[in-house]
């Protein structure tokens, strides 16, 4: 058992307060602690100013609050402060990459890889570059277990034209953790450059930039119990030195001319106009939040919250997993498919239970396609839920078998 399992956490989150709410879905959106909110009503109430552009009181104290959150994130995860950019969520951060370093450096000839685990965030913005540059477009693919097929991934790279690896660091549909340090390598090797979506990593697994390496990597807000409205995208500094900017306006530059416009030092030349700046400053308190219990700790508890839902979910005949049931191999999500319900059925019968997960295809359709089902039920765990959690979620699906016999 982890040392999380007898915490009562779950009071920290006021959503969470509420009776009978047994809350499996932070996968896709985490609930917000109590001090993530008080984070952001202090800037709202006591220091509510623009930032980077005035010198009064108001103004200094906010863009204080903001800046020293970019410090806090920069560090928690081991990267530059100055290559670590505020966006509007990870699929910003993503389409950033692929519409300013990508139209600059693919055209015909050459090959983007990405994979069939990918939420599209990963995986349409490629797809669309691609079409407009003449580039190739590849995919790897998924063994049984919903692995990557390394192989697949070798012998793409061996044709000496990829200039582009693009992975997610975990999968948000089946749960993989992917060996993102092995495909850096493989692809630094070969000449190409990573972009990473670590949303589903960042909250759940500790993440050191610093010695990954990627080039770029892309994670979103709300999934680390802070905000929505807020991602990050951490790049290496010479590629956002040579990228041209993603959007132009304010604060982006130095000086403005009609002869003649010259772009701001990083990161504010990818951060034009007036940043979402309550929400930075609730990222750095959500920062803050998960450091003090430690992502070790974090790790620990949700794998064994895994652990004992693949365990149970192993009891029902009616019931298939997606991914590895190696909880060691796993973040910490469960999705499955069912003999007789449909997941949209499972969910709202869950739900009527006060049982939150979600159902759909997860933005991953390629990987649907790949098991031959439209979608999955998926229960997700964070360090509020405990193994009672688990048990009435699994109990739950009784009622389900009850219903449709």
């Amino acid at each position: 058992m982890s040392t999380l399992a007898d915490t009562p956490l779950a009071t920290d989150f006021p959503c969470l307060r509420r009776e009978g709410i047994v809350y499996l879905d932070s996968a896709a959106t985490s609930q917000t602690p109590q001090p993530v909110i008080d984070a952001m009503d202090d800037y709202y109430e006591n220091h509510r100013g623009t930032v980077h552009r005035s010198v009064y009181a108001l103004a200094a104290e906010a863009t204080e609050l903001f800046e020293s959150a970019r410090d806090r994130i920069a560090a928690f995860l081991n990267w530059p402060v100055n290559c670590t950019i505020f966006t509007k969520n990870a699929t910003e951060a993503l389409n950033l990459v692929a519409y300013t370093w990508g139209r600059a450096n693919l055209g015909h000839g050459d090959t983007v890889v990405t994979t069939q685990l990918e939420h599209h965030s990963n995986f349409v913005p490629w797809h669309m570059l691609c079409e407009q540059t003449g580039a190739d477009f590849e995919m790897v693919e998924v063994d049984d277990e919903a692995c990557l097929r390394l192989d697949q991934l070798d012998t793409l790279l061996a044709k000496g034209n990829v200039k582009l690896v693009a992975v997610g660091h975990v999968s948000n549909a089946a749960g993989t953790i992917n060996p993102v340090a092995e495909i850096i390598e493989k692809a630094h090797a070969a000449g190409a450059i990573v972009a990473v979506d670590g949303s589903q990593a960042i909250p759940q697994i500790p993440v050191d930039l610093g010695e990954l390496d990627a080039d770029f990597y892309a994670w979103t807000g709300h999934k680390l119990y802070g905000p929505t409205g807020v991602g990050i995208l951490h790049g290496r500094k010479e590629l956002l030195d040579a990228m041209p900017p993603f959007l132009g306006g304010g604060h982006m530059i130095t000086s403005v001319s009609v002869d003649e416009i010259r772009w701001g030092q990083l990161p504010a030349k990818f951060e034009a106009g007036t940043s979402n700046i309550a929400e930075a400053i609730g990222l750095g308190a959500a920062v803050d939040f998960v450091s003090a219990i430690g992502m070790e700790t974090i790790r620990a508890h949700e794998r064994d919250l895994c652990s004992y839902a693949l365990d149970r979910l192993a009891e029902r005949s009616d019931v298939t997993v997606m991914g590895p049931l190696d909880a060691d191999r796993r973040g910490a999500l469960v999705a499955f498919t069912h003999d007789i319900a449909h997941p949209h059925d499972i969910a709202e019968i869950l739900g009527s239970a006060g049982v939150c997960v979600r159902a759909g295809h997860h933005c991953a359709q390629p990987l649907m396609q790949r098991f031959g089902v439209a979608a999955t039920s998926r229960a997700s765990f964070a360090v509020h839920n405990t193994r009672a959690d688990v048990d009435a979620f699994v109990d739950a699906l009784g009622e389900v078998r009850r219903i449709f016999g």
